[in-house]
């Protein structure tokens, strides 16, 4: 090359400089469309999906337009959401449900929001609460996706889905997060990710004061659970944790926590077996339970943790996370027992007596 620069007159190589810029741009414009096509393809395959789905149901029988009052009050009506959070075994949990649906005849959706935006515009809010309380042919349901909550009241709908969601403590989940941009997973290995290439550990970030590891990145598992007011994605904003706190405690049937998954599963299948029936045997005993795992992983020293620690949005995070673990724990010990290291759940524990009238 050097040689062609002295034997080249400078008008021959600026015109090979131009050329070569021109290439450059027509490559780059070419991948842009074929990114486009194949997002373009993956929207009419999915929409070739559900029409199959749809036009299956019609010719089987199974829904009868005419018995609309009968079906919204039978167990096919419901509706499950899981918002679930970045990097909380999300993907573990979910892949029970996919196993599941077939057996326990109910239908898995995966909400997908351009670039794993978490807040919807609100025209797609409102067709996202058309979709799940009219869309019939997929009744009953299991809508999972990285959304945040959405709060269908406001939409005047009657009967509401029902919210579940998993949560983990916040250090281990940012950590968690951090090697999985560089690193990937065990779940699909040769997939390229953003960071891949940074070899920098979670400590040298911390140490160096990166922005990847930076306090204001623990900020996600409060804005999740507050929803879609323009206040909760205010990093540090008092008013979104409180909001946070009141969803969980109303409006989620059930809230988890990663390190206490079984039991999760477990209370989940106790209560709501149309969905859930067979799910704890599958977590023990099946090659999915620990599916995705973060690659190349390596714990925080306790340096990094203080570091972290000494910043109020960690501290917010971590009594938003105490807070649903307390509330997670006084729910599992009015549901369960252990004996010699098992979990049983109690029978029921209720009974109606004193009815009247007795004719």
């Amino acid at each position: 090359m050097g040689l062609l620069r002295v034997m080249m007159p400078p008008k021959l190589q600026l015109l090979a400089l131009l050329a070569f810029a021109v290439a450059m741009f027509f490559l780059e414009n070419q991948i842009q469309k074929l990114e486009e096509s194949r997002g373009k393809l993956e929207r009419a395959i999915a929409r070739h999906e559900v029409r199959e789905i749809e036009q299956r149901h019609t010719q089987d029988g199974l829904r009868d337009r005419d018995s609309a009052a009968t079906v919204s009050n039978s167990e096919d009506d419901v509706v499950i959401i899981y918002n679930r959070v970045p990097k909380t075994a999300s993907t573990s949990f979910t892949n029970i449900a996919y196993d599941l649906c077939g057996k326990n005849h109910y239908h898995v959706l995966h909400i997908n929001t351009t670039k794993n935006n978490p807040v919807m515009s609100l025209q797609d809010q409102v067709r996202f609460v058309k979709n799940v309380t009219e869309w019939r042919e997929m009744k009953p349901a299991f809508y999972h996706g990285h959304v945040s909550f959405l709060d269908f009241t406001k939409f005047g709908v009657k009967r509401k889905p029902i919210y579940i969601n998993v949560i983990r403590d916040p250090i281990e989940r940012l950590v968690s997060y951090y090697y999985f941009l560089r690193f990937g997973d065990d779940y699909r290995p040769g997939l390229r990710r953003r960071k891949q290439g940074d070899k920098k550990t979670f400590d040298e970030c911390v140490s160096a004061g990166g922005s990847d590891c930076a306090p204001e990145k623990l900020w996600l598992q409060i804005p999740f659970f507050c929803g879609h007011y323009s206040e909760c994605w205010n990093v540090g904003s008092q008013w979104a944790l409180e909001q946070a706190k009141y969803n969980l405690v109303n409006e989620y049937m059930l809230v988890g926590v990663t390190e206490e998954l079984e039991d999760f599963v477990m209370m989940l299948e106790a209560a709501l077996p149309r969905f859930f029936k067979g799910a704890t045997e599958l977590y023990k005993t099946g090659k999915k339970s620990h599916l995705r795992k973060t690659s190349e992983k390596k714990p925080p020293t306790k340096e990094s943790i203080a570091k972290l620690q000494q910043s109020a949005i960690w501290k917010m995070e971590n009594e938003f996370y105490e807070f649903a673990l307390e509330q997670f724990q006084f729910v599992r010990a009015h549901a369960v027992r252990e004996k010699d290291g098992e979990l049983y759940l109690l029978a029921q524990n209720f009974f109606y007596e004193k009815i009247y009238p007795k004719n």
